[in-house]
Order: structure tokens, then C-alpha cells, then sequence
């Protein structure tokens, strides 16, 4: 089981599958490299795939925080270059994607493409709504714990009656989190945003989204626009945890973007 220990003595748990063209995979907030179950069958045979578990997940530290979007990069930073990768692709879901802005940001010149799954350059808090969606997670985080947490959200991410298989999967991993670290995690993505930034981004990037997300579409649409290289494509009866509920539709647009920029 590989680990990398970054310059602040943090130790990063991560893992390679297949050769090739190397595509880092960046996983969601309460989750680990385990999010690419799915994915990692269909994209090792052609590429070198690496998964990582960030800062406060799954088998890396846990330190106290605070943390933030930039900590988390600058850990991801130090392990491409543990691993002396010049530049690769990177797939980034949900907090996995906000990583991969500021990494196209902060360190252009290691990322050859990008993908953004369910995600944007920002989550800033501007409306009533927003706010009571944040103060409901902290209260279920403080106030019942994770496992509450990991029932609402499951129900929440797979609705379907078929789909209790899923939902039972994703609560017997959440409630696997640290809740201290988790609690951190999720203060470090609000108020967090690059979206200024993101016209100077030159490389090829596919904003995938599902039809469902938490977000819609037309928000994708509209800070793709401000990208040069971008385009969007829509995951169709899927929602946030596309990975899971619509595992072929996520593979089938991978191969296909990374066959055009690899």
C-alpha cells in the first residue's frame, strides 16, 4: 500500500493501476480513491491511473485543520512530483474538481487536460437558500453525526427503489470519516473560488455534468464559456455521485475525451 510523505510530513495514501499516459483521479469530500471503483477497470487498460486519497480521507492523515482547497493542491502538487510525472490528466469530481482548478491555476504547466465532474470554480454562498443548505449539513455534522448525515445524503444522491444497494454502500463508507477531519474538509470548500481565474486556463477541459446535479447545467454552461478550450457534456438521469448511478456514461466520456487530448 503506497504512501507519500509531502514536506509538511503528512503522509498521502495513493494507488497506480495499468501504464500509459498518466490520469490522476481526484475523488469528493467524505470519500477516497474508492469514488473510481468503476472507472478504474475501464481507463487502466490504456492509461496509467492514479488515484489519491486527499488530506482528511480515507487512508491518508488526518491532521487538525483548518485546511483549504490551495492545502489539499499543494499536497496533490508534491505527489506528481514524488512520482516524476512532467504533466498528466487530470479527473477531478466535486471537491475532487475544485482541487483540480486551483491546480490548473496555481501549476499550469502540470496538467495536460482536465475533466470536471460535478463541479465549478467557486462555492460561494450569495442566497438564503444557499445558506440554509449550509447551516443544515453543519447542524447534521454537529449536532447527530455522520451516520445521520450519510442516511440524508444517500437518499438524497440515490433515490431510485432500485437503487438501496447504493445507498447502503455509500453510508457504510461515509461513517468510515473522521468526523473532525470531514467537518474541516467541508469548511475549506465554502467561500473557496478561482473563477477570475479560470479564462487563463489554455488546456483542453471537459465539464461533465449530470442532469440532476445539485448545480445546473446552465451554471456549467456558463463558466465554460470563460474557459477557451472547454465544452460540456451532460450525463443524462444522473446526479452528483455520477460515478456510481451512471458508471458507463461516466466511462464512455472519459475514453472519448481522453483519446482526443492524450
Amino acid at each position: 500500500m503506497p504512501h507519500f510523505t509531502t514536506q509538511s510530513n503528512l503522509s498521502l495514501y495513493y494507488e497506480i493501476h495499468g501504464s500509459g499516459q498518466p490520469v490522476l483521479l481526484i475523488h469528493g469530500l467524505g470519500s477516497s480513491g474508492l469514488d473510481w471503483e468503476n472507472q478504474i477497470p475501464a481507463l487502466s487498460p490504456h492509461y496509467q491511473v492514479i488515484t489519491v486519497d486527499v488530506r482528511g480521507h480515507g487512508r491518508s492523515a488526518k491532521p487538525p485543520g483548518p485546511y483549504s482547497i490551495p492545502m489539499f493542491t499543494q499536497d496533490i502538487v508534491e505527489l506528481i512530483q514524488h512520482l516524476q510525472i512532467e504533466a498528466l490528466h487530470l479527473v477531478g469530481l466535486s471537491m475532487g474538481g475544485m482541487i483540480s482548478f486551483q491546480l490548473m491555476v496555481d501549476k499550469p504547466a502540470l496538467v495536460k487536460s482536465a475533466v470536471i465532474l460535478n463541479s465549478g470554480p467557486a462555492l460561494k454562498v450569495r442566497t438564503f437558500k444557499e445558506r440554509m443548505a449550509v447551516w443544515t449539513r453543519k447542524f447534521l455534522m454537529r449536532a447527530l453525526g455522520l451516520s445521520t448525515l450519510a442516511k440524508v445524503l444517500s437518499k438524497r444522491l440515490f433515490p431510485e427503489p432500485d437503487q438501496q444497494p447504493l445507498r447502503d454502500l455509500l453510508v457504510s463508507r461515509w461513517v468510515t470519516n473522521d468526523p473532525k477531519a470531514y467537518y474541516q474538509a467541508f469548511l475549506a470548500l465554502i467561500g473557496w473560488g478561482v473563477e477570475e481565474k479560470i479564462s487563463q486556463i489554455q488546456c483542453p477541459v471537459l465539464v461533465l455534468t449530470a442532469d440532476m446535479d445539485y448545480t445546473p447545467v446552465s451554471f456549467k454552461e456558463a463558466y465554460a464559456a470563460q474557459m477557451p478550450n472547454a465544452k460540456v457534456q451532460v450525463l443524462k438521469n444522473s446526479r452528483h455521485a455520477s460515478t456510481f448511478d451512471q458508471p458507463e456514461q461516466v466511462n464512455q466520456a472519459l475514453l472519448a475525451f481522453l483519446q482526443t487530448v492524450a
